[in-house]
């Protein structure tokens, strides 16, 4: 069984910065693409920023040059940093790893709430 789990949520004013990290364990033999979303209340949950194997990135327009997502494979680990912190990113923000040959598993969730 793969588990995944998210951290470095919190509370930050307007124009500051948080890093969410995110940890999976397991049986793990390889890993695909690494990406988080987020999700508001009523609405889809959406792509933020993702991140494959080559080191390719790929970012929402909203948070380009803002956010930047990174990965550890051999610690199994993804990150994102987020700076210049908008309160319309406030937002749970979900990760989600590809292992072992395409079978995908998402964390729980980390509150990110951006105070005007």
């Amino acid at each position: 069984q793969v588990h995944v789990a998210e951290s470095g949520g919190g509370l930050v004013q307007a124009g500051g910065s948080l890093r969410l990290s995110c940890a999976a364990s397991g049986r793990i033999v390889s890993f695909g693409t690494m990406a988080w979303y987020r999700q508001v209340p009523g609405k889809q949950r959406e792509l933020v920023a993702s991140i494959v194997g080559g080191g390719l990135t790929n970012y929402d327009d909203s948070v380009k040059d803002r956010f930047i997502i990174s990965r550890d494979s051999a610690m199994k680990r993804v990150y994102l940093q987020m700076n210049n912190l908008k309160p319309e990113d406030t937002a749970v923000y979900y990760c989600k790893m590809v292992v072992n040959n395409a079978v995908y598993y998402w964390g729980q969730g980390t509150q990110v709430t951006v105070s005007s």
